[in-house]
C-alpha cells in the first residue's frame, strides 16, 4: 500500500452487493485493479466477517475477500436505505449481485429499477445454477457444485472409485475468475458503443467449461463417446521420498527419457509399455508403481536436481507453511506484509496479473462495517444533519469510528 499510480481499471465505480466469495473476490480484484469499489452490506455485516480468525474485530476470511473497498452498511428494508444505493447506481458503472434468483427483483433493485437510473450501467448477476432449472430456486454452497459438474467425479479415488471432493472451494473461485474477465469484457464493450449489459453467470456453467478441456473431452464427438476418464490427461500427481514428497510429470518421450535417466533406469525408455505418451497413459499403473518405487530411494533435494538437470518438470510438495520461505515465492515477493494501525503487519498476496504502466495493487486492507457511511453519504449530497439521523435511526450500521480507525481512513 502507498503506491499513487492509478490502476487500469482506475475511474469505475462498482457497487457490491455480493457475499461469500464468489462475488467479493470477483469484486476484490476490481478494486485491486484501481476500480472504486463500494461494499454494501447490511447493518449486521456478511457473513463472512463471522468466519475464520478474528483479529481486532476483523476476520481473516472477510479480510481475504474484500480487500481495497470502502464499506457502506445499510439497511435496504428500509425506503431511506433504498433510497442512498439508489443514488448510489447513478453514480455507478457495475452493479454486482449473487443473490438467488428473484431476491434482488424483491429487494427493489432489479436491473428495470437500476436501468432506470443508470441505463448504461453494466448489471451483474452471479448465480450458482442459473436463472431457470429444477435447481435454481436452491441455496448453494460450492461442494454442490463440484458434485453436480463432475469436479468430485474427476476427483475419484484411482483404487475404489469413490467421488472426493477438492478441498479449496475452486468453483467458488474459479466464478470470482470468469466474473471479473466479464465484468472488464463489458466496460470495454461500453466504451466501444455497445452500451450497459446485463451479465448473467452461474458457478454451474463457470465450472463445467472450466472443466470440460481436459476433464470431459472425451464427450466432444457426439455418438463417438468415449469414457471422460479415459481422455484426461494421466498426471503424475504426488511421489513419496526417502524424506518427504515432491511432484513430476513426464508427458512427452523427451521428457520421459529424461525422468528414467534421472533415476537410472534408461532400460524403461524402451520398455513397450511405456513407448508412446498413449502406451504410458493406457500403462498407467505400472508406470506409477515402477516410477514410484525409484523416486522413494532419493531424497527430495537431490532427486529434484537431477530432474531438474534432466528439464523434468518437478517441485517439492509444500505444505502452507512451507510458502513463506520457498525461494522460488520469496524471488517474485508472490506474498506480501502489509502494515495497519489496527490490525499489525498483516499477509496477502499481490494480485497474480501485473500490469507495468498501470499496476494492480492491494490498495487497502479490508474495510471494517460501516468504515466509510459518512465519507460516501457526503459525496452524494447527505448534509451531516441527515447522516447522523439515518446513524441514529438503524439505517445506517456503522460506530463511530475509533482513534486507530481514523488513522487508517486518514
Amino acid at each position: 500500500m502507498g503506491e499513487t499510480r492509478p490502476g487500469p481499471l482506475d475511474g469505475f465505480r462498482v457497487l457490491d452487493l455480493t457475499t461469500m466469495v464468489s462475488g467479493p473476490v470477483a469484486t476484490m480484484m476490481l478494486a485491486d485493479q484501481g476500480a472504486e469499489v463500494i461494499k454494501i452490506e447490511s447493518p449486521e455485516g456478511e457473513l463472512m466477517r463471522k468466519v475464520g480468525v478474528d483479529h481486532n474485530g476483523m476476520s481473516s476470511s472477510f479480510l481475504s475477500c474484500n480487500r481495497s473497498k470502502r464499506s457502506l452498511a445499510v439497511d435496504l428494508k428500509t425506503s431511506d436505505g433504498l433510497a442512498i444505493v439508489k443514488k448510489l447506481a447513478a453514480t455507478a458503472d457495475v452493479l454486482v449481485q449473487n443473490f438467488r434468483p428473484g431476491a434482488i427483483e424483491r429487494m427493489g433493485l432489479g436491473e428495470d429499477v437500476v436501468r432506470a437510473i443508470r441505463p448504461d450501467i453494466v448489471f451483474v448477476s452471479i448465480s450458482g445454477f442459473g436463472e431457470s432449472g429444477p435447481y435454481a430456486h436452491q441455496r448453494v454452497y460450492d461442494p454442490v457444485i463440484q458434485a453436480l459438474s463432475g469436479l468430485a467425479d474427476i476427483q475419484a479415488d484411482r483404487a475404489t472409485g469413490e467421488p472426493r471432493m477438492v478441498r479449496t472451494i475452486v468453483p467458488d473461485k474459479t466464478t470470482s475468475l470468469a466474473a471479473a474477465q466479464a465484468i472488464t469484457a463489458a466496460l470495454l464493450a461500453r466504451e466501444r458503443g455497445a452500451g450497459g449489459q446485463h451479465i448473467r453467470l452461474s458457478m454451474l456453467d463457470t465450472m463445467i467449461a472450466f472443466l470440460w478441456p481436459e476433464g470431459m473431452s472425451g464427450l466432444n464427438y457426439v455418438g463417438r463417446e468415449v469414457d471422460p476418464a479415459r481422455s484426461q490427461m494421466g498426471l503424475d500427481l504426488v511421489y513419496k521420498t526417502s524424506d518427504g514428497h515432491i511432484t513430476a510429470a513426464a508427458v512427452t518421450d523427451a521428457e520421459w527419457a529424461g525422468l528414467c535417466r534421472a533415476l537410472g533406469r534408461p532400460d524403461l525408455v524402451d520398455d513397450e509399455r511405456f513407448l508412446t505418451p498413449g502406451d504410458r497413459f493406457r500403462n498407467v499403473a505400472a508406470r506409477r508403481a515402477e516410477t514410484s518405487a525409484e523416486i522413494a530411494k532419493w531424497p527430495t533435494a537431490e532427486i529434484l536436481h537431477k530432474f531438474d538437470a534432466e528439464d523434468v518438470a518437478c517441485a517439492p510438495v509444500l505444505d502452507r507453511w512451507g510458502l513463506l520461505d520457498n525461494d522460488q515465492i520469496l524471488e517474485n515477493a508472490i506474498i506480501e506484509v502489509h502494515d495497519d494501525p489496527i490490525l499489525g503487519p498483516v499477509r496477502q498476496p499481490r494480485p497474480a496479473a501485473r500490469f507495468d504502466r498501470t499496476p494492480a495493487l492491494v490498495r487497502a486492507l479490508a474495510p471494517y462495517l460501516g468504515a466509510d457511511n459518512a465519507a460516501i453519504l457526503a459525496e452524494l449530497g447527505y448534509p451531516e444533519t441527515e447522516i447522523a439521523r439515518l446513524s441514529g435511526n438503524g439505517v445506517l450500521g456503522a460506530k463511530p469510528p475509533n482513534e486507530q480507525e481514523a488513522k487508517r481512513n486518514a
